[in-house]
């Protein structure tokens, strides 16, 4: 086109250039939706899972570990619904009205516990080396499916916000998973570390029945969140310390559980290996889900983009090209999530565990610090 050209040939090259721009905006049309079709394909196939994990459903999970033994009670137990209202601690009536089911008031002394838990778990796992954050509680949807969760299938767990491209956080898993996406990671700042508070939104779909009643399953909790960012061959180890974490704040409370290790069929999307401890509810009768522990692998850091490049183990030639980045090629690195305190189940277990034959409640030791020196909560006098 630069040359001189019978106008003729220059004409026909400007069409064909026009052509070009035509076509390439169809190609590029084509490619976003054959990109989006991928990525609902790839969203269908789960991690790997780690070769200890049992096979099979729920019920083929194995017991890692049992702490304490159920309390024998010589009065009849009341379960948690029975002695809030007692202590006047919830509204599940008016949260009803005003919000629908499985919503609720917190009052009184269950605020103070609900505070408690969440600044006594801060506080203990900050002391691990862990950086305290608040996150955001609306994320975009793209980041929620690159965690693995999907807000747009059918029973999802997810509240999407119409017209727009957001939904509320199940669990700040998501939004600390996204706070490094698509970013290379210093090789000497891993491991990162995290521990999240958050509240959390489930649309809870499908789940029914006197098992789920009062605060065991509702549509929005506070939760305390422990998340990692390591580098691969680490994550095992890391695994290991997130379910030791959990294990030694349940035990500080005096709760009795049992952890085990999550079969295939439990594992959901992300996991590559998963441990839950479930713990006594004398009241619901039955051992309940109060956290768990999970190794993503690469699993997610592949779609939210996070990388380091590896320190090499011996320093770069001296006639290594300028410009050229030193440590060779970078690699995904892992990430686990683990809860460090999911608020309304464990005060569940507070109440049910430490009722006391008037009526009364005593807050385990490590708690009361944090509620102002509140030993007991007593029934309301009349």
């Amino acid at each position: 086109m630069k040359g001189k050209l019978d106008p003729s040939v220059r004409q026909a090259l400007v069409e064909e250039g026009k052509n070009l721009k035509e076509a390439l905006i169809g190609l590029e049309e084509d490619l976003v939706e054959l990109t989006d079709k991928l990525q609902l394909e790839a969203q269908s196939i789960p991690n790997a899972t780690h070769p200890d994990v049992p096979v099979g459903s729920e019920e083929s999970s194995v017991v890692r570990k049992e702490v304490g033994s159920q309390r024998s009670f010589n009065f009849t137990i009341k379960d948690h619904l029975q002695l809030g209202k007692e202590l006047d601690l919830f509204d599940f009536d008016a949260a009803a009205e005003v919000s629908g089911s499985k919503f609720y008031y917190l009052k009184n002394e269950a605020v103070l516990l609900d505070m408690a838990l969440i600044n006594w778990a801060i506080s203990e796992v900050s002391k691990k080396g862990f950086t305290p954050l608040i996150t955001p509680e609306i994320v975009r949807s793209s980041v929620v499916e690159k965690c693995g969760f999907q807000p747009r299938a059918q029973n999802t767990q997810v509240y999407s916000i119409e017209n727009s491209d957001q939904c509320l956080i199940g669990t700040a898993e998501i939004p600390v998973g996204g706070i490094h996406m698509d970013s290379i990671l210093l090789d000497s700042a891993l491991p990162l570390k995290y521990v999240a508070y958050s509240h959390c939104f489930r649309t809870e779909a499908g789940a029914a029945g006197a098992a789920t009643r009062g605060l065991y399953r509702v549509h929005q909790f506070s939760k305390v969140e422990m998340f990692i960012f390591c580098r691969p061959e680490e994550s095992d180890k890391w695994h290991e310390e997130l379910i030791t974490i959990e294990e030694d704040l349940y035990a500080s409370l005096g709760l009795h559980f049992k952890t085990l290790d999550m079969a295939t069929g439990d594992l959901g999307a992300p996991a590559y290996r998963k441990f839950d401890i479930e713990a006594w509810m004398p009241g619901l009768e039955r051992y309940g889900e109060i956290s768990s522990a999970s190794n993503c692998t690469d699993y997610q850091s592949r779609r939210l983009g996070i990388r380091y490049r590896p320190t090499p183990s011996e320093p770069p030639p001296t006639d290594a090209k300028k410009g050229k980045a030193a440590g060779g090629p970078t690699q995904f690195v892992h990430t686990l999530n683990a809860t460090a305190v999911a608020v309304p189940r464990l005060i569940v277990c507070i109440l049910e565990n430490f009722q006391q034959d008037d009526g009364s409640i005593v807050i385990p030791e490590p708690l009361r610090p944090f509620m102002g020196g509140l030993e007991v909560l007593s029934p309301k006098s009349k």
